[in-house]
């Protein structure tokens, strides 16, 4: 029987066959294997997507009812999916083998840690009474659409220091992609905060409460927002937006795994 951890299983192996035909191409750099890339790309989205929406299914036979959004299993699952569709919206521009190759090898480690780990529970739960909320979906959908957009920006942070040419996207190309993904996830950052202010209202009766999720979340929003003042006002550029950029995504692992395991606070259910 297919159920929802066969298919997510199979997108998890399926990543790991796109960091492989990558690994083809660099050695041959044929055409046909650069469309093999999104093609192959295209299919694990796919199943992986299919996953996601048959455990969504799985969960209204339970009676529980809810969108797969709402533990740390699925979370991981929602990342690695959020970073490879941002791929995919932003193929004309950012789809170059090595920042593809990076981005697959992240989503089939989250993958591969929400699929294998022990310490990550993926039974399906009843919500508690603070996540039964249609604001949950906006909030963390926007989040970690806006978390995906951050982790493009900090690899192209990290590969301008290493941009020698070839296979390797130009300087230029990586700033610009670093810089236009920085205003998206800033963009989606903002609706994730905002929508979960609004939630935070309605659940535990105050938009703000300093929890430590919230103020890792405000101070990974203030390093973009100083990132996105300064390109517009001082033109900032080169190895200072990347050096900022590879900061700023510092802090956004620290607001979802570090929080999670180091901090507690109203969001603890999210381990």
């Amino acid at each position: 029987m297919i159920t929802d951890h066969t298919l997510l299983g199979l997108a998890t192996i399926m990543y790991l066959g796109l960091f492989f035909v990558h690994i083809l191409y660099f050695v041959w750099q044929k055409k046909p294997l650069l469309k093999a890339v999104q093609y192959v790309l295209y299919g694990t989205v796919t199943v992986q997507t299919a996953g996601m929406l048959m455990r969504w299914a799985l969960s209204y036979r339970l009676g529980i009812g809810h969108v797969p959004l709402s533990n740390y299993y699925e979370s991981l699952i929602f990342f690695s999916w959020s970073i490879s569709v941002f791929m995919i919206c932003m193929r004309k521009r950012s789809l170059y083998p090595v920042i593809t190759f990076i981005t697959a090898g992240v989503s089939l480690m989250l993958m591969a840690y929400a699929s294998l780990s022990q310490g990550v529970e993926r039974a399906i739960q009843p919500l508690i009474p603070a996540l039964q909320s249609n604001w949950l979906h906006i909030h963390v959908i926007t989040c970690f659409l806006g978390y995906a957009a951050f982790a493009v920006s900090f690899i192209c942070g990290a590969l301008y220091f290493f941009s020698w040419g070839g296979i390797m996207p130009t300087r230029e190309n990586l700033e610009d992609i670093n810089y236009r993904s920085i205003i998206i996830g800033f963009s989606m950052l903002t609706s994730g905060i905002l929508t979960g202010a609004v939630w935070a209202h309605f659940a535990w009766g105050s938009y703000w409460s300093w929890d430590p999720k919230e103020t890792w979340s405000l101070i990974t929003w203030i390093i973009y927002a100083v990132v996105l003042h300064l390109r517009f006002t001082g033109g900032l550029k080169g190895k200072r937006i990347a050096i900022l950029s590879i900061v700023g995504f510092a802090s956004v692992i620290m607001t979802y795994f570090g929080v999670n395991f180091f901090l507690a606070g109203l969001h603890s259910y999210a381990t």
